[in-house]
């Protein structure tokens, strides 16, 4: 299977490579993106090229999909999202995303989520589409809300965050 892109009307979701590095570091090295994101901050360039290598393993072993965010125009990566956790048996997966805070606030995240979401149920043929979410992350919460997912309940003590476990949201759709 090759790697899908996606187009929406401003962005343009591609597969993250080696390339891509410098600007994940750029957004995972600030503790303001990854305070609700159940892991520390970058400190190195070397863990940004070791994120990309996961992305491609993950795709390779049908384990998750992870596409670069860019504006149309320019192949700036200013975030992911994609596929965590996915169960080609059960055809599901839990949908994550990141975005640098220069872009936030611009409706971006939604248009991915309505990319990936309709990918995954027609192309992937899913069946459930999962999310987690931090209760101190309201904005993230809205956005999933924006785009039909449902708040099912609290998974407790689900995530490890600076040694601390948290509980977090589980949101979800089904296909339409």
């Amino acid at each position: 299977m090759d790697f899908p892109i996606l187009e929406t009307e401003r962005l343009y979701l591609r597969q993250v490579t080696v390339a891509d590095a410098p600007a994940l570091f750029s957004t995972f090295s600030r503790s303001d993106v990854t305070r609700y994101y159940g892991m520390a901050p970058f400190t190195s360039l070397e863990q940004a090229e070791h994120m990309v290598k996961s992305f491609a393993e993950g795709f390779e072993a049908k384990r998750s999909m992870r596409w670069g965010i860019s504006l149309k125009g320019d192949s700036t990566l200013v975030g992911t999202i994609g596929l965590n956790n996915w169960n080609t048996t059960h055809r599901r997966a839990e949908v994550g995303y990141e975005l640098h805070p220069d872009y936030w606030s611009k409706g971006y995240v939604t248009e991915a989520i309505q990319a990936v979401t309709t990918y995954s149920f027609s192309e992937l043929q899913l069946v459930r589409l999962g999310a987690t979410v931090f209760p101190e992350n309201p904005a993230s919460v809205r956005v999933l809300e924006k785009n039909g997912f449902e708040k099912e309940g609290i998974l407790r003590n689900y995530l490890m965050q600076n040694r601390t476990s948290h509980d977090v949201w589980m949101l979800s759709k089904l296909p339409c």
